[in-house]
């Protein structure tokens, strides 16, 4: 009777060496040797040369950690798919929310883009013609009052604010008939008191072809007569300025006797 034997479990695994061959200066060999068999290499043979010799050594290989490797593999498996997850679970979100990612596209899209081209700045307006001109609140006016009878800054005052609404304290420094009409009269208006001797500057202006009664809008206490003399506050539109007659023309709206 025979009998099968189990196969040997303990069976020695070849063992495979890595080699190395150092080069010694002839008579130093056995240094060279003692030093790498003290590091763990074993020596195999020599081979002398001329001037140097070559040694050969050699020591087991190292075994490959596969365990750690094995380790530090599961370790990085397991974060790509947390890592899918994640990105997968973003997406997801992103597309149940488009109106929240689309609407600040559409509110770009409504703003103008900004162009090179210079904006023309409008320029400013001498005042708005609902404004009432005097000398507080307007400069043009203040220095035409207090300026020369003629010249080209009242020919640019009147130029500026034709048709608008000055008010400025005057008199009656002349007082016509308009052309042989018996009610109806060119009146000069120097600005300031009547004085017959001194003048407190500002162009000559003229009430033209005006009925007391009708065209100077008279307001306030209203005496019976007036003429050469007579003060007045006047709200008047600017006219035309005739620099041949030095007349710079006035349209009056109101007239109060001061």
């Amino acid at each position: 009777m025979t009998a099968e034997l189990p196969p040997d479990t303990h069976a020695e695994t070849p063992v495979k060496y890595e080699t190395m061959n150092v080069r010694a200066i002839r008579g130093l060999e056995a240094r060279t040797r003692t030093k790498w068999e003290a590091d763990g290499w074993e020596f195999v043979s020599q081979e002398q040369g001329t001037l140097r010799t070559e040694l050969t050594f050699r020591r087991p290989k190292r075994p490959v950690p596969w365990k750690p490797l094995a380790v530090i593999g599961g370790v990085l498996v397991v974060a790509a798919i947390i890592i899918v997850v994640n990105v997968a679970l973003a997406a997801g979100r992103d597309a149940a929310e488009p109106a929240a990612s689309d609407a600040p596209s559409e509110v770009a899209a409504a703003e103008p883009e900004p162009t090179d081209e210079a904006e023309e700045t409008p320029e400013p307006s001498a005042a708005p013609e609902s404004v009432v001109l005097t000398a507080a609140n307007n400069a043009d006016l203040a220095a035409l009052l207090t300026g020369p009878q003629d010249g080209p800054t009242v020919e640019a005052f009147a130029s500026k604010y034709a048709g608008q609404t000055i008010e400025f304290d005057g008199s009656i420094g002349a007082m016509n008939t308009h052309e042989g009409y018996s009610t109806r009269y060119d009146i000069l208006v120097p600005v300031g008191d009547y004085s017959e001797t001194q003048s407190s500057g500002g162009p000559n202006f003229q009430f033209r072809d005006v009925n007391i009664t009708s065209d100077l809008n008279l307001i306030g206490d209203v005496p019976n007569t007036i003429g050469v003399g007579t003060n007045l506050h006047i709200v008047a539109r600017v006219g035309a300025y005739e620099p041949n007659s030095t007349l710079f023309l006035l349209e009056p709206v109101t007239t109060q006797v001061r």
